[in-house]
């Protein structure tokens, strides 16, 4: 049973996220959520509008006498990322989510959770039902499809929305205002390979690399978190090193920006052998278990016997596939010059599958710098070249340069300086927010974004602060009121 959030505040928030949470909105699936955001907003008296692709605009009057005060956009995404634990029965295409509190925490029983970014939808739709609140005109934006590449923004027609300032609601550090955002490019390698027929007399192992933490593949790169699929690849690399293994198949990872968290692969070798590459992957998992001691501390590596299929990988598929994997580039690759602690360039390892005649490799690669990720692009393409794969980059995504002296950030420090005494931290996230494709189609459209305290998005281990979704709804009500009566 779902815990009930009925009694949490601010309650009209958690009553539109607890709808939210109810219905299934995966990627690429949110047609049925966006019909329920609008017969929500029509119900409430809202005019609303819906793009080709599912974007919806919600307009909302301003109280009375602000009529004329700067509209302003309140902007998030309707999808979710959705990933389980493997021993978790779960179906994200007609499921609800099921929320667990643990103290000031809400999170989910063994998926992801949805506060990234139904939190933000949640506190825009609660402004629907607050008459009394003070602010100008309000266009609500909501997204789709941001999470596999911000593919509602990048189909927003010019004029779908009037303001020109936008406050996005899709940030997960309470206390940080985030004034600019990386760029992004994926990817897509494929490694021709070659099969031949399995070696009677010889052993089949599966082998399961697990308990990684995974998370966001830009928050989270900083924190030096295992790659399933990379371990894997150094054990079985290992194992080669004093047997004869045939790569049977190997997979692991999911969305472009997740941090794999488990990777499985099946390998062919002889009998005789057995005893001696299990030992061997007993010493890499010490090794891993040393190497990522406080990252990972439920990392493990099950080895199991398995039949032999009729085909295996021949010698050299199997080298070059596993030869490819530890070599491509993955992880933080350059802190930023300019803003202390924060990630400048990376590149996520994300998915990768053998199929009949090819492995496949998913990677992607996020700078606010466009040359930045186009060497990285470059680097990883001469490495795939070299060992015989097709490479495909995508065109990616624009980075949100920051702008200083806008009269929107200059409204947001103030109004946070004065409701908490302190100035807030002023950054640039290492993640692909909306806002720098938004504002490429609304030229001279100010930005800022902010959020509560969200961890381990993009993972089972989501989970959102429940009081800072608090403290961060009362700033925006406090910043719409500030902003209306600037004029």
């Amino acid at each position: 049973m779902s815990y009930s959030v009925e009694s949490i505040e601010p309650k009209l928030v958690w009553k539109y996220f607890d709808e939210i949470r109810k219905i299934p909105h995966g990627s690429r699936n949110e047609e049925q959520l966006g019909k329920a955001i609008v017969s929500w907003a029509e119900a409430q008296g809202c005019k609303t509008v819906t793009d080709e692709v599912g974007n919806i605009v919600i307009r909302i009057k301003a109280f009375p006498g602000l009529e004329d005060a700067p509209t302003v956009v309140l902007q998030g995404h309707i999808d979710m990322v959705c990933e389980k634990n493997s021993d978790t029965e779960f179906d994200f295409e007609k499921d609800s989510i099921v929320l667990v509190r643990d103290g000031d925490w809400i999170t989910a029983d063994g998926t992801t959770l949805g506060a990234d970014n139904g939190i933000g939808v949640a506190m825009g739709l609660a402004l629907m039902e607050m008459p009394d609140a003070v602010h100008g005109p309000i266009e609500l934006l909501f997204t789709t499809d941001e999470e596999t590449g911000l593919n509602g923004a990048n189909n927003l027609k010019p004029g779908f929305v009037t303001g020109k300032m936008l406050i996005n609601l899709d940030a997960e550090v309470d206390g940080v205002i985030y004034v600019g955002c990386s760029g992004g490019r994926d990817c897509n390698l494929s490694l021709p390979i070659t099969r031949t027929d399995s070696t009677p007399g010889h052993t089949g192992l599966e082998l399961v690399l697990k308990g990684l933490r995974g998370g966001h593949s830009g928050l989270d790169i900083i924190q030096n978190r295992g790659n399933a699929i990379r371990l894997l690849s150094r054990a079985i690399n290992a194992g080669m090193g004093i047997a004869k293994i045939n790569l049977i198949s190997i997979e692991g990872g999911d969305k472009h920006n997740a941090i794999p968290r488990e990777a499985t692969a099946s390998i062919q070798l002889p009998a005789g052998d057995v005893d001696s590459v299990k030992a061997v992957f007993a010493e890499q998992l010490k090794g891993f278990r040393s190497e990522f001691a406080s990252a990972e501390p439920d990392l493990d590596l099950v080895v199991t016997p398995t039949d032999l299929p009729s085909t295996v990988l021949t010698e050299d598929s199997t080298q070059k596939a596993i030869g490819m994997v530890i070599a491509v580039t993955h992880g933080l690759l350059a802190m930023s010059r300019d803003l202390k602690g924060l990630p400048e360039t990376s590149s996520n390892m994300a998915r990768v599958r053998t199929e009949n005649d090819a492995l496949t490799m998913l990677t992607a690669s996020r700078s606010p710098n466009r040359s930045a990720i186009n060497a990285v692009i470059e680097r990883l393409t001469a490495i795939g070249e070299l060992a015989g794969a097709t490479v495909k980059p995508s065109e990616g995504y624009p980075g949100w340069q920051p702008d200083m002296k806008s009269k929107l950030l200059a409204f947001t420090r103030k109004t946070w300086t004065e409701k908490y005494g302190a100035e807030p931290e002023l950054t640039a996230i290492h993640a692909g927010l909306e806002c720098g494709i938004i504002g490429e189609k609304n030229p001279g459209m100010e930005m800022i974004s902010f959020g509560p305290t969200i961890e381990n998005p993009h993972s089972p281990d989501e989970r959102v602060s429940i009081s800072t979704v608090a403290r961060i709804f009362e700033f925006t009500l406090t910043l719409l009121a500030a902003i209306a009566k600037s004029k």
